[in-house]
């Protein structure tokens, strides 16, 4: 009963965080709207993609995800060998019939990753992984134990890669969460207090959980929550990057002004780990200092993705306000930019909302995708989840949308 209270007050105060967003949405929306932006429903939802993730055992529901290659091979079409690693933050785990869920039947926690072979959605092909407690009971695969970290500290995860070019590693950005003593609006608090990176050695295509190596970073904000791993861009010639350079972008969010704006650093792929050789870009130069860094694009969600398009630009998705209905995109000429006004590809049905449901954290998978269309996700939550998911136990799961190239370019 402790650890169920526990976790609800974990996503309760998930829940606040999120919605003191989407209070402030109503009077921003029209603030930061660029008069340019383009509004399409262009995009159309994936049911095979989406059924992948609907389950009634285990496993049954998440958000996050993240989709990381396990060959490295970010931006070449996965083959049936390919291993995609997905990533999750808070997660369901129990018994339900699809239409009712019992209190008893399901357990919270908070990061799991999922392990897709090939390249279509096959819940065959797909599994789920979570560690589990001296009881059996599931227990998050992920705990922080790092020098700074404290007991009832806990991850959510982001973006990740393999560093083929590097040290072959598989690396996770982590963001350690400390539950608060002092409660605010709600009766709840917490904060993010870092960034933490994940070293997970390889064996073959199979990631050694157990030797995980937890890796604290320097470049982290608590006061505007400055936060990098939102997404990553490996720019290599392994990873089938079109340009390669050698670099690896970090993209992160910081909050100035009541808006969320987006930064992106950049190191050597034989440099990742040594945190100051990384460069951030300033509008004009790539410096040594994170506060130097400089926005180069705003409203954009803590989740999201950087891709290459076959014209040669550079797209971002994301979930516009982080929490809004519209999918979002804007195309750049460089990976830092300038980019070009945002662009509605998709607006959330109506149906998917519900009365307290909410959208966020959009992103694409260059890997999963075709030629000719781009896969994306959004994740979906409740304002009112503890009562909602006893009715309606498959909404906390991931939705995916395909969005045809020339539509977008």
């Amino acid at each position: 009963m402790k650890n169920r209270k526990r976790n609800i007050q974990l996503i309760f105060a998930m829940l606040f965080l999120i919605f003191f967003d989407l209070s402030e949405l109503s009077g921003q929306l029209h603030k930061g709207k660029n008069k340019s932006e383009t509004t399409s429903n262009i995009a159309a939802g994936s049911e095979a993609w989406d059924m992948l993730f609907v389950r009634n055992e285990g496993w049954f529901g998440g958000d996050g995800i993240f989709g990381i290659p396990l060959d490295g091979k970010e931006f070449l079409p996965a083959s049936d060998d390919t291993v995609t690693l997905f990533t999750f933050g808070d997660t369901m785990v129990g018994t339900h019939d699809g239409k009712k869920l019992a209190n008893a039947d399901y357990r919270m926690i908070n990061n799991s990753i999922g392990l897709l072979k090939g390249g279509q959605s096959n819940s065959h092909q797909i599994s789920f992984h979570y560690n589990l407690d001296d009881h059996g009971g599931p227990k998050s695969l992920f705990i922080p134990k790092t020098e700074h970290s404290k007991e009832g500290d806990y991850y959510w995860l982001g973006d990740g890669f393999v560093n083929n070019e590097g040290d072959g590693n598989l690396y996770i950005f982590a963001y350690p969460i400390q539950p608060k003593d002092t409660t605010g609006i709600g009766g709840f608090g917490f904060e993010q207090i870092g960034v933490h990176i994940l070293k997970v050695p390889l064996e073959g295509d199979v990631p050694n959980f157990d030797k995980t190596e937890q890796i604290e970073t320097p470049h982290f904000n608590i006061e505007n929550q400055t936060s990098f791993g939102s997404a990553i861009y490996v720019n290599t010639k392994s990873a089938g990057a079109p340009d390669p350079d050698g670099y690896i972008y970090i993209y992160g969010v910081s909050n100035q002004n009541e808006r969320k704006g987006l930064l992106v650093a950049r190191v050597l792929s034989s440099d990742f780990l040594y945190f100051d050789k990384w460069r951030f870009w300033d509008g004009h130069q790539w410096l040594p200092h994170v506060k130097d860094a400089a926005f180069i694009t705003w409203d954009v969600s803590n989740e999201m993705s950087v891709s290459p398009l076959p014209n040669g630009k550079i797209l971002l998705v994301y979930q516009y306000f982080t929490m809004s209905d519209e999918v979002s995109t804007q195309i750049g000429t460089s990976l830092k930019g300038p980019f070009n006004e945002r662009k509605t590809i998709y607006h959330v049905p109506k149906e998917t909302w519900r009365e307290h449901y909410f959208p966020y954290n959009s992103k694409a998978y260059p890997h999963l995708s075709t030629q000719d269309s781009i896969l994306i996700s959004y994740n979906v939550n409740s304002f009112d989840f503890f009562n909602d998911i006893l009715n309606d136990p498959n909404l906390y799961r991931p939705r995916f949308i395909n969005v045809a190239v020339r539509d977008v370019e």
